[in-house]
């Protein structure tokens, strides 16, 4: 295991007319708080992700808004697994002789990783479904074109503040790094224009949120079919920005540790994709797990756990039957 830090071979000498010029700012001042445009690009990518999954689960016949249940547990969980999987992976970066350990809390400064943020999301949103009753294979299928599209939002969050961008270029499109800059490569020039990994990501997602979309409505890819098809597509086009980027990482056996975790996407969502296409051949009975389907008009069986239980006053018997409700059935 070994820190990389790949130097350039080639200066940028295209004109600074024609590149892409990174924010002035990466925050602003509201009151006594600072606000990381950062943060609001991850935000703004959840809410985008929260109402095109809900638009999709309510067509499959959900009740409307139980995403906002399913994300109460998988949003902070993500959170939470996008920076440890970040400081593993930057183990150097937090832990040594001159380091700050407690920069490991504040994620404001950036560095979290979204491999980590599936797999603690998914937990969250595995716990979700449980509590709410929708099929986790559902809503994984009806989170994948959002999710897609949020992490192409939260990339412009890198943008604000300059960091992860690519090798040297002298395309008309290289990206303009302040400098001096605490993540400048030793031994470049002022002036250096950089690939704008961000956008290549953004723009590569974009297409997939449109590749998925169509197939989805193609072929009616359920059983966790869809999401197999995001990890993939994500995966694959992580593998190359990985391979350009040139911000520190730890390696092993030659390859960054990101381009590992693609790899590794890459493998699980074809396994994903033709193992459950074998199991499931058909389509989904429900978007509910048996026995948690909506019932009563409207209503909604939503949850079968004395640990979630809605203490809040009866509805009326004239409102009864046009309420959607999540609390636990009478036994």
């Amino acid at each position: 295991m070994a820190r990389r830090s790949r130097l350039p071979l080639v200066l940028s000498s295209a004109s600074v007319a024609l590149s892409i010029p990174s924010p002035p700012v990466s925050s602003f001042q509201l009151g006594p708080l600072t606000i990381h445009i950062y943060a609001l690009c991850i935000l703004a990518g959840i809410v985008v992700a929260a109402f095109m999954t809900n638009h999709r689960l309510t067509k499959r016949g959900a009740e409307p808004w139980v995403v906002i249940d399913i994300c109460l547990l998988a949003v902070p969980l993500a959170i939470i697994g996008a920076r440890i999987f970040h400081v593993v992976t930057h183990w150097g970066f937090y832990f040594g002789e001159g380091k700050d350990i407690w920069a490991i809390f504040r994620i404001w400064e950036g560095g979290i990783a979204i491999f980590g943020a599936l797999i603690g999301g998914a937990i969250g949103a595995w716990l979700g479904c449980k509590w709410t009753g929708i099929r986790f294979w559902t809503f994984a299928d009806c989170l994948a074109p959002g999710l897609l599209l949020a992490q192409a939002i939260g990339r412009f969050g890198n943008w604000f503040n300059q960091e992860l961008y690519g090798l040297p270029t002298d395309l008309p499109w290289g990206l303009q790094i302040d400098y001096p800059n605490a993540a400048w490569p030793v031994g470049l020039p002022e002036g250096t224009l950089f690939h704008p990994t961000f956008l290549y990501e953004a723009i590569w997602n974009v297409l997939g949120v449109i590749f998925l979309l169509w197939a989805d409505k193609r072929f009616t890819l359920q059983w966790g079919r869809l999401f197999a098809l995001y990890l993939v597509w994500y995966s694959a086009g992580r593998i190359v920005w990985e391979n350009i980027r040139i911000d520190p990482s730890e390696v092993f056996l030659g390859l960054r540790t990101n381009v590992w975790a693609a790899i590794i996407g890459v493998v699980v969502g074809l396994v994903i994709f033709f193992v459950q296409k074998r199991r499931h051949p058909g389509l989904e009975p429900s978007p509910y797990y048996p026995g948690r389907e909506r019932t009563g008009g409207g209503n909604v069986q939503s949850q079968d756990t004395d640990a979630f239980v809605d203490v809040s006053a009866p509805p009326t018997s004239e409102s009864t039957a046009d309420t959607a409700t999540s609390t636990v059935v009478s036994r």
